[in-house]
């Protein structure tokens, strides 16, 4: 899933990923793209306080492309 958040300041590129989690299943792949430099550094929090992870984060032409995998399900 491709979340395109280009053109909007922090917190916005956060909120939008986090809305698009709440509707994924665990352990799936999201893509954020933003052009606030902040979300390189709000993103990598968001995900540690929800258990998931950061796969890569680039930038191209001021565009920050930031892929995340949701927590995984819970075992047991």
């Amino acid at each position: 899933m491709i979340v395109d958040a280009r053109g909007h300041r922090c917190p916005t590129p956060s909120l939008k990923l986090q809305k698009a989690i709440r509707q994924v299943g665990p352990g799936a792949r999201l893509t954020l793209l933003a052009t606030d430099p902040m979300a390189r550094i709000d993103v990598p929090h968001l995900m540690a306080g929800m258990s998931g992870q950061v796969i890569s984060i680039t930038e191209a032409d001021g565009v920050l492309t930031i892929e995340v995998e949701t927590p995984s399900a819970p075992t047991g």
